[in-house]
């Protein structure tokens, strides 16, 4: 699966656990960002292939 943020091709290997919406899985790079946020737990996928120090 692809991350779903706009203009992203890379696999989607983190899950975001967003409170105040639906969980989200996106890439590492978006997750850090992302993860930033107040409430927001990122939970790097077990069976990803992808780098996560990209």
């Amino acid at each position: 699966m692809e991350c779903p943020e706009d203009g992203c091709d890379r696999p989607a290997t983190v899950e975001l656990h967003i409170p105040w919406g639906e969980n989200r899985l996106v890439c590492a790079a978006h997750a850090r960002v992302l993860g930033r946020q107040d409430g927001v737990v990122a939970d790097p996928r077990p069976d990803s292939t992808d780098d996560l120090l990209e």
